[in-house]
């Protein structure tokens, strides 16, 4: 049975990625909330062999406590270490919030903090401590979920620019894959492919009622990418559709 890990799940993407994951009996589930997170639609979509648990990635404490628990309480049994590992982490959390009359040259500091701690600290953190509990497959599949907004190429012949903190904070987690696909490796998991994934404009409530893709559509899209990728595609940026996306 495959296992599969889902960071941030109780609205939007991460819900759409456990409902059609849970879907297959086939399929172990690790799905995450923060503490104060509603978790009425999650349990309704949830399988018996979906695990809901606790992480908050403004948290490097909840980070550590969730990745001990996933440890100890999913992939260990009651007879001892189990041979179960993480086969695919999906790493969906993120903040936006950011006002749509800033620029760059106005940045909030307490915004683009929380912004970096939640976008890109937590996905580092996350990483770092399932590689340090052992947690991960030797070929685990790692999707960072970024945005079209951090790509340097793509924002440069954008007009107007828009959302500069969110930009940012995708721009640094798209850099922070390109360092984990070769650090993981490094660390003893050689078969391991770390991505930056575009969801695209999806209808969630981040993305808005204007947007043009449904979340079955787009989610159903990158699963097909997750499951489709090979050695050569580590430290790569995807769209759902399984377009290359320049960084």
């Amino acid at each position: 049975m495959p296992t599969y890990c889902v960071i941030g799940t109780n609205r939007g993407l991460g819900l759409e990625f456990v409902r059609q994951l849970a879907a297959s009996p086939d399929n172990i589930v690790i799905a995450t909330v923060r503490p104060d997170a509603d978790r009425t639609d999650l349990e309704k979509v949830a399988s018996p062999t979906t695990h809901i648990l606790e992480c908050d990635t403004a948290s490097v404490q909840s980070v550590h406590i969730f990745s001990n628990q996933v440890a100890r309480n999913v992939l260990n049994g009651a007879d001892g270490p189990s041979t179960t590992k993480i086969d695919y982490l999906i790493v969906n959390a993120g903040v936006n919030g950011s006002p749509k009359d800033q620029d760059s040259l106005a940045l909030n500091p307490v915004l683009l903090s929380e912004q970096i701690a939640v976008n890109v600290v937590g996905p580092a953190k996350v990483l770092e401590f399932l590689v340090d509990r052992k947690a991960l497959s030797p070929s685990v599949r790692v999707i960072n979920m970024s945005s079209g907004l951090g790509s340097l190429a793509l924002s440069a012949d954008m007009s107007p620019r828009k959302s500069v903190g969110y930009s940012l904070s995708k721009a640094a987690l798209n850099m922070l894959t390109v360092h984990q696909g070769h650090d993981i490796r490094a660390r003893g998991l050689a078969q391991a492919v770390v991505i930056a994934m575009d969801p695209g404009w999806v209808k969630t409530r981040m993305g808005g009622e204007g947007a043009l893709l449904e979340p079955d559509v787009s989610i159903a899209g990158m699963l097909k990418v997750l499951h489709g990728l090979k050695d050569e595609d580590n430290v790569s940026f995807y769209t759902s559709d399984g377009a290359r996306k320049p960084w």
